[in-house]
């Protein structure tokens, strides 16, 4: 019965998401070549904004918890386990104050609107899975930003998203970088419950009624814990609230 009436709300919802990536983007290149960055940083926050709220259609409902665990002003490494592409959504909109980008699969950096618009101009970098040497090349460039800038780059160590919700061991390469190239950054795990639900049954139907849970744990200082302390306390931190 579930799945029988996820399939209307999720055509209600899937001509929402359209009417907002086409909506938004020309908003965002207005922001950004008219207004500059802020602007444009404001036009994403609003893409978030109706991203999250199209997922009220499916029943979503979201818990943050401990956001105050986000310090401003400081480098910020966000390292989280990966769900589903309502991470990404998630985190872009109640962690605004930090202003993440994200380090993404160059596949999403075209064809998409707003999408690819966002990770083309917004700060965030496009790696090429297949190309090891551009991937480090790119998150290398990624940690420098930060470190100048002072935001946050949100990096799923994982790899690639679990379809269970079951955590994928981490691999280190690129948070290394990232903590080698912004020396001044702290690393801020996130455990991420119950995304992976919103695509169980695939892209179609969603799953409607889920309740995603995103967990701020305490930050690491790069520069006061050994990198191998620092990974180890990282996926343990994620890992462990994974339900």
């Amino acid at each position: 019965m579930q799945k029988l009436i996820a399939y209307p709300l999720s055509i209600i919802y899937y001509l929402l998401l359209g009417a907002t990536l086409v909506i938004f983007h020309p908003i965002q290149w207005l922001c950004f070549n008219l207004f500059g960055y802020m602007a444009h940083k404001r036009s994403v926050d609003a893409l978030c904004f109706f991203l999250v709220a199209n997922t009220y259609v499916l029943g979503t409902r979201y818990k943050i918890n401990n956001l105050n665990n986000l310090p401003t002003g400081v480098p910020l490494v966000i390292a989280a386990n990966h769900q589903s592409f309502y991470d990404i959504t998630s985190i872009g909109w109640f962690m605004r104050k930090v202003h993440p980008k994200f380090v993404s699969k160059i596949e999403l950096g075209r064809g998409i609107p707003s999408i690819s618009y966002n990770l083309n101009h917004g700060g965030s970098v496009l790696i090429d899975r297949k190309d090891p040497k551009q991937a480090l090349s790119a998150i290398k460039k990624m940690a420098s930003y930060i470190e100048t800038n002072k935001r946050a780059t949100v990096i799923f160590p994982e790899g690639t998203r679990s379809k269970t919700g079951k955590p994928i061991p981490f691999a280190n390469n690129g948070l290394k970088i990232l903590c080698k190239y912004a020396p001044s950054a702290y690393v801020v795990p996130v455990t991420i419950n119950n995304s992976w639900k919103m695509t169980r049954w695939g892209s179609f139907p969603l799953g409607i009624g889920n309740k995603l849970e995103f967990t701020i744990h305490t930050p690491i200082s790069v520069k006061d814990t050994p990198f191998p302390e620092l990974f180890e306390k990282t996926e343990q931190a994620v890992v462990q609230a994974v339900i």
